[in-house]
């Protein structure tokens, strides 16, 4: 049986790629997309949202648009990594369908009620939807079956020496979610920084079709900066491990570690301070990805995606 889904993301290049592979992977049924504020605005990434899905051709699945700003923080952006669109590298066309009225955390409360079976929430932008679902539908989250998110490091940071982009972006709301005592997955720089995907693979992808090509695009532009910032020869993918971490579990090693996040220092905003040796005595709230089958994802990611038209 297929593992349900439910994908809450911020397009985005890492998070479209990281939605066409749950579409194309069979161990996964994915029941609706939620959209928040984090590399774009909401209106942004929901509109790409929307669009990645209906280039797949599952316009059908609903889009339920949610927070547009950080819980106390001021909202940020990442248009110098996705460009002023949010998905900028292809040509791909305007919306046809809209969001549904729902708000994303209705939405998600109703999807997760609603399910005969605990439900795997995937988290791929800023933690903002997951802390106000948290919050607001108590009941609701007992139907989690647990939460697989793209955030934090271990070590290193890609929006601050210290932190990463998602949890930097609301380390409130990242904060409660670690604390919520559900069951979370934490898919960090540590792992996605060692898998990339390169041009010979945006090439394979490109000779795939029409969708292929879409991803390809999505590439040539996305590594532009990872060339010119890391000195990489190809891009992270980072939404996507977290998807293959769902699908396939083997793909990573994970360690059950205590994970706080920082929300008082200017200097260390939003550092996932993962008790990694076990020095604070505090109990493990997280598993923490540690290693990462490199090969084997992106030879996943590039199969999956390159026959899904």
């Amino acid at each position: 049986m297929a593992i349900p889904v439910l994908i809450d993301c911020d397009p985005g290049h890492d998070d479209a790629i990281a939605l066409l592979l749950a579409l194309a992977s069979p161990e996964l049924e994915l029941r609706g997309v939620t959209t928040v504020a984090g590399n774009q605005t909401l209106e942004k990434t929901t509109a790409n949202a929307i669009r990645v899905l209906e280039a797949a051709g599952h316009g059908q699945l609903p889009v339920a648009a949610g927070a547009e700003r950080p819980l106390v923080r001021e909202p940020t952006r990442a248009a110098e990594v996705h460009g002023d669109s949010g998905l900028d590298g292809p040509a791909l066309p305007p919306a046809r369908a809209r969001a549904i009225e729902a708000h994303a955390i209705d939405f998600l409360a109703g999807a997760l009620l609603s399910s005969p079976q605990p439900v795997t929430l995937v988290p791929l932008g800023p933690l903002t939807n997951i802390a106000l679902l948290l919050a607001r539908h108590p009941g609701a989250a007992e139907r989690i079956e647990r939460v697989v998110l793209m955030g934090g490091a271990i070590a290193e940071g890609n929006v601050t020496p210290a932190a990463e982009f998602n949890v930097w972006a609301d380390p409130e709301a990242a904060r409660r979610v670690f604390d919520s005592g559900l069951d979370v997955t934490m898919v960090g720089l540590d792992v996605t920084h060692r898998a990339l995907v390169g041009p010979d693979h945006a090439e394979q992808l490109r000779a795939s079709g029409s969708l292929g090509r879409i991803v390809a695009e999505l590439l040539d532009f996305y590594g532009g900066f990872h060339r010119e910032v890391y000195g990489f020869a190809g891009s992270p993918i980072h939404d996507a491990v977290a998807v293959a971490c769902v699908a396939v579990p083997g793909l990573l090693e994970t360690a059950h570690r205590h994970v706080a996040i920082e929300c008082a220092s200017e200097l260390c905003r939003g550092r996932t301070v993962v008790d990694l040796w076990r020095r604070t005595g505090r109990a493990p709230n997280a598993h923490v990805a540690v290693g990462i089958d490199a090969e084997a994802f992106v030879e996943l990611l590039v199969e999956r995606v390159g026959g899904l038209a």
